[in-house]
């Protein structure tokens, strides 16, 4: 049975939803109910993904690179802000140093612990770096055995760590009571993860995202049983997908993307993306919705009820209503340039 999680609808009156732009740069705060553009806190260049603490009522923000996105950059960065949600105010910078380019970020709450993945270096592969939540003291580093680790993710039990990994055919598995790696598991090249409530099954978007109209593979979702660590079973898309969310209730959110005919297509050359969903437990694909330019993000609020997916390139929001599989509004994102929308956070009232 896939476990289901009650609480409370979004708030009018204080929930709030956080979009980072990546070429803003900034984190861009929305009232969750209304959807009304509360304001802008500027940030540090290229911020990409975003983690709430609940109990310190913090927002962790990374800035990957000086300028541009993986493989087209200016140069690693090696920040993470640190938000108060309550002021809006950027009140600490985490520098990584001697680590860099930060990208995934989560926590483990109960044990305060903070979870950053950053980019190989000229000495060590690619890694997670392992935060104290209570006074962000470094406690140590995690090799991933790949360059370029880019999301994780956490068992609910916090024992177990995944890192999907673009340049390299397999998905990191960490023992986090012991903090090293201990395993792989063979995928060609992935994006995008998430682990279902229930802490049975890990989702892992693969093969990595190619712009072209013709991806390496087979594009689709890895199911992984996390009891075993094997693929279990592939559930297959039409477009190759970046993220991949569960939510309270245990449906399954992919973003695939929708290419350009062109074979040279870069970033820029998509249309509109595709949310898909899928039934927890039978994985039965239940509804399909129309997204902005290449879904990056997707997040959702804590009873279920909304899901959000960040487009990157139209620098856009699509608030779903997961009930019924339509399109609510479609929130708009400032930007500088290309890439816009990216990490995305739902910040419950306190």
């Amino acid at each position: 049975m896939t476990s289901t999680k009650t609480f409370p609808s979004p708030s009018a009156a204080s929930d709030t939803l956080a979009v980072v732009s990546q070429s803003g740069p900034g984190v861009t705060f929305f009232n969750a109910a209304t959807f009304e553009r509360q304001e802008v806190l500027a940030l540090p260049p290229e911020p990409h993904e975003l983690c709430f603490d609940p109990r310190r009522r913090l927002l962790y923000a990374t800035s990957a690179y000086v300028s541009g996105y993986y493989h087209a950059n200016a140069g690693r960065a090696t920040a993470v802000s640190v938000i108060d949600v309550a002021t809006r105010t950027v009140v600490d910078v985490i520098d990584t140093t001697p680590d860099h380019a930060p990208h995934g970020i989560v926590l483990d709450g109960a044990r305060d612990r903070l979870y950053v993945s950053v980019e190989a270096t000229d000495t060590e592969p690619g890694g997670v770096v392992v935060y104290d939540a209570r006074d962000r003291r470094r406690i140590t580093r995690i090799p991933t055995l790949a360059p370029g680790p880019h999301w994780f993710a956490l068992t609910p039990d916090g024992r177990k760590g995944y890192a999907t990994n673009k340049e390299a055919p397999f998905v990191t598995v960490v023992d986090l009571e012991h903090d090293r790696p201990t395993g792989r598991i063979e995928v060609p090249g992935s994006e995008g993860l998430d682990v279902s409530p229930d802490g049975r099954y890990v989702y892992v978007a693969a093969p990595k995202g190619d712009f072209g109209p013709r991806p390496a593979a087979q594009p689709g979702i890895r199911v992984v049983d996390t009891a075993t660590d094997r693929v279990v079973r592939v559930l297959p898309t039409e477009g190759v997908v970046f993220p991949v969310h569960t939510t309270a209730t245990g449906l399954l959110l992919a973003g695939e993307l929708r290419m350009s005919a062109d074979p040279d297509a870069a970033l820029g050359g998509q249309h509109n993306g595709v949310l898909t969903v899928f039934a927890p437990d039978t994985f039965e694909q239940v509804g399909q919705v129309e997204v902005g330019r290449f879904p990056l993000t997707i997040t959702s609020s804590p009873d279920g009820s909304l899901g959000f997916v960040a487009g990157v390139v139209s620098s856009t929001v699509t608030v779903v209503d997961l009930r019924r599989t339509r399109v609510v509004t479609t929130l708009e994102v400032d930007r500088a340039g290309e890439p816009g929308a990216h990490g995305l956070a739902y910040i419950p009232a306190p």
